[in-house]
Formats: structure tokens, sequence, C-alpha cells
């Protein structure tokens, strides 16, 4: 049986972004050809639509939505906090179910930015943190990667 991998959906070629695009890799799926690769997308999976405003953290990362000590807003200033937790946990459910060797994320995310997110000022600005996805699965101890950093 071959090893899982879990990849956000965007890096596949499913026009799951806010903008009703994708963000394909097309090199993604020869390097992963060893691998039964599951999608997935949080911010769907928490109930958002497509396409959708988008959406940043604001004053936090994803660690401090997690805690209650900030909040994602969509550019209009709608909060999508409670859509952006539950695609979260959604997301480590699949992951508790399928026991990926790791997963990876579409960088800069709200949702799944590893390392780097946008800074809540919707300017294109980056700041030090996580996306809300890959803080939870961090905490839970799950080999998270961008398609940046991945492995080759």
């Amino acid at each position: 049986m071959p090893k899982k991998v879990m990849v956000s959906g965007c890096l596949l070629g499913i026009k799951c972004r806010f903008d009703g695009t994708s963000k394909e890799m097309p090199d993604l799926g020869a390097a992963l050809q060893d691998y039964r690769v599951i999608p997935f997308c949080p911010e769907v999976s928490g109930g958002l639509k497509i396409p959708r405003l988008p959406a940043e953290i604001q004053n936090g990362t994803g660690a401090a939505v997690l805690n209650g000590k900030a909040r994602v807003l969509n550019q209009a200033g709608e909060d999508c906090t409670d859509q952006f937790t539950k695609g979260a946990a959604a997301v480590l459910k699949l992951v508790e179910q399928h026991q990926p060797e790791f997963v990876i994320l579409k960088a800069k995310s709200p949702s799944c930015g590893v390392g780097k997110i946008y800074d809540g000022s919707f300017s294109g600005k980056l700041r030090d943190g996580d996306g809300v996805t890959t803080a939870l699965l961090r905490s839970a101890g799950v080999k998270v990667y961008s398609e940046v950093d991945r492995p080759k």
C-alpha cells in the first residue's frame, strides 16, 4: 500500500482558491507519484464559497486565532473566523483518518501558510507565523510543508 500525503487542493489544480482559481504545480504530481495523494481545502471544508472575498488574519497568526486572540476577516471586514477554525478541525480529522507521512499546504494563505502569512492589511505584506490550519496541524505534531519547502 503506498504511503499517503495530503496536499492543498489548489496546488493540485482544484479551483478552490478565494478567486475561483487554482495554483497548480505541474511538477507536484510527478514528485508525489509514489504516494496516495489526498487533496483538501480547509476554507471550503469550513463552509466558505467559491469565489469569496480574500481574507487575512488580523492582529496575529493562526495560533492566535486558535487561542481566541486574533480573528480572520475578509476584505469587506466580515468575520470568517468560525469558518477558518471549522475548516482546520475538518482537516485535522482527515489527517487522523488517513495518517499521511506529511501535509503540503499553500504558502502565505491565512489557512495554510507555513512560517509566513499575509499581515492582515491586504497590501501583500507578510509576517512571521502560520495559517489557522497549519497551526492546528503543528500543535498535533503533524509534519507540514509549504509547496516552496516541500520534500523533493
